[in-house]
């Protein structure tokens, strides 16, 4: 019994009680474990048989043999851990001993290398760089360097990898064996060039927002509403701005189409979500409306970008596509516009899939639909799509009411475009109030414009029109009968240009500003001819 044990039971094996467990086991054959308690304390032996006879027990505390056992599991559960860590990592791991030779490598390895992981064990790194698996050895560099060393190579099948060394040292700081890892970088260039395209095509959206923004009028979005006729209108657009159904907006060119169609953007949802996209069917070649509304892939033409354009309706995705002149579109291209309105979906010209859109179409035309309908100019399927919600727009000669709102509007808006400070005489706003407008909003905007420009005056009067409306202007006139002479006739013209400037001013003052006379000689000419007294006028 050695030292160990005689500490364990307190007593040696010459004062061990008669009738001990050892003398119990004397019949026991051998290697088989017994157990005994000693001090209350559990034990198991392990007999065998020795020379001369005699028998020998090797023993160990039983609670302590649980521990050990205890911690022999919580070491291998975190050797499996350790495993799973390497094997699972999407990088491969190379871990080799101080001398180069491979101790272990992961599946990752055979994913980027194309060569199974056992190939690697048990040889050395500058074996492996000699047979061209290896285009350099990194595990040489750490061992030399007793330092991280990373390198980007590319490997014996051609993928760019980037691979990272680290040293692990001992107790002693000696480097016991270097660990590297090996990261495939063809998937994150892969993405670089997803990102770098991505990037690009962004880009390319902005450009061509940016572009539809700038060829956008300045006027654009805004809204005067002063008849009866335009508010019913605005009205009926209020309550359909958050539908999807489809918008077919009718009226004379130059009406102010684009402006409630920007309006109905403007008040829905889908100005927070998208943007509104304006294309003028009649304004782009038939050959290129295709590859403007639909985009086009890449190379699908001689010239074409070689990463593709996307069209107007992806553009407008989650927003708004305002067609306008939709009585242009040539029919081959009605029959896939109506395609689109049907199915949701759009092909790039040249291309082979088809992407899913969500865009709000509303159109505008000056023509009338119906009669093209009739003469084979328009589809009839098309027609009954575009027309579910229709909206008529009258022409400006028949709101007059809005002409001074209108004038005030755009007067505005040059005078800080251009940085002036232009009025209108009260006689050429009159002149604006009786001509017809052919061209309605759109001719009155330009008009303006272009007297303020071309007049250095601040007060634009009646004579700086161009000449092709001068012949428009309506003067005051009289009959002429053969009791009227031509002092009657005077008077009568005189009285007529009084009786509208009392309709326009409300003072005597502002009425001779605006004839360019004395105020004494208005109240007096307002006298003669019963204005004054009839109190349309203030004596002020």
């Amino acid at each position: 019994m050695n030292k160990a044990m005689i500490a364990e039971i307190g007593s040696n094996a010459m004062n061990l009680p008669p009738q001990n467990a050892f003398d119990a086991w004397h019949e026991e054959r051998d290697g088989k474990l017994v157990q005994a308690s000693f001090n209350n304390r559990p034990y198991i032996f392990l007999r065998e048989k020795m020379a001369d006879n005699c028998i020998s027990y090797v023993g160990i505390q039983s609670s302590e043999l649980k521990n050990k056992l205890s911690e022999l599991q919580k070491l291998q559960q975190l050797n499996r851990h350790l495993d799973a860590v390497i094997e699972n990592s999407y990088d491969g791991i190379y871990i080799t001993d101080k001398n180069g030779i491979t101790l272990r490598t992961n599946s990752a390895i055979e994913r980027i290398t194309g060569i199974p992981k056992q190939y690697y064990l048990n040889k050395n790194v500058n074996d492996l760089m000699k047979r061209g698996i290896l285009e350099d050895s990194v595990t040489h560099r750490v061992l030399e360097k007793k330092r991280s060393v990373s390198v980007v190579q590319p490997n014996h099948s051609g993928k760019e990898t980037l691979l990272t060394g680290n040293p692990v040292f001992n107790d002693q700081g000696e480097v016991e064996s270097v660990v590297t890892n090996i990261r495939d970088l063809s998937d994150l260039n892969s993405l670089q060039n997803a990102l770098s395209k991505a990037n690009e095509l962004n880009k390319s959206y902005q450009r061509e927002i940016e572009k539809l923004k700038r060829a956008e009028s300045f006027v654009d979005g805004r809204t005067v509403v002063e008849s009866e006729q335009m508010r019913i209108i605005y009205d009926t657009a209020k309550r359909i701005v958050n539908v999807s159904a489809t918008v077919l907006i009718l009226g004379e060119t130059g009406v102010g189409k684009d402006v409630l169609a920007k309006y109905i953007y403007n008040k829905s949802e889908r100005q927070r979500s998208g943007k509104f996209i304006k294309v003028n069917c009649g304004a782009i070649p038939a050959n290129l409306l295709e590859s403007e509304l639909f985009g086009y892939a890449g190379g699908a033409f001689s010239g074409a970008s070689k990463n593709g354009k996307p069209g107007m309706f992806e553009l407008a995705n989650k927003g708004v596509l305002f067609l306008d002149e939709i009585g242009e579109m040539p029919l081959e291209l009605q029959v896939k516009l109506l395609r689109v309105i049907q199915e949701r979906e759009i092909q790039r010209v040249g291309g082979t899939t088809s992407k899913k859109i969500d865009v709000r179409l509303i159109a505008a035309t000056n023509r009338n639909l119906k009669e093209m309908v009739q003469e084979g100019q328009f589809r009839e399927d098309l027609y009954y799509r575009l027309n579910v919600v229709p909206i008529v727009i009258p022409p400006l000669r028949d709101r007059k009411e809005e002409i001074p709102m209108l004038i005030k509007m755009f007067l505005k808006d040059i005078n800080e475009k251009y940085e002036m400070k232009k009025m209108l005489d009260p006689e050429l706003s009159t002149f604006f109030y009786r001509y017809e407008w052919p061209g309605n909003i759109r001719e009155l905007a330009n008009l303006l414009e272009q007297l303020v420009l071309l007049n250095s005056e601040n007060l634009l009067k009646i004579e700086h029109l161009p000449a092709e409306y001068k012949k428009e202007i309506i003067y005051p006139t009289a009959d002429i009968h053969e009791n009227l002479n031509l002092k009657k006739a005077v008077e009568l013209a005189e009285e007529n240009v009084l009786r509208q400037a009392c309709e326009k001013y409300s003072t005597t003052y502002e009425i001779a500003k605006a004839l360019e006379t004395s105020q004494p000689t208005v109240v007096r000419k307002l006298k003669k001819y019963n204005l004054l007294a009839k109190g349309e006028v203030k004596n002020l």
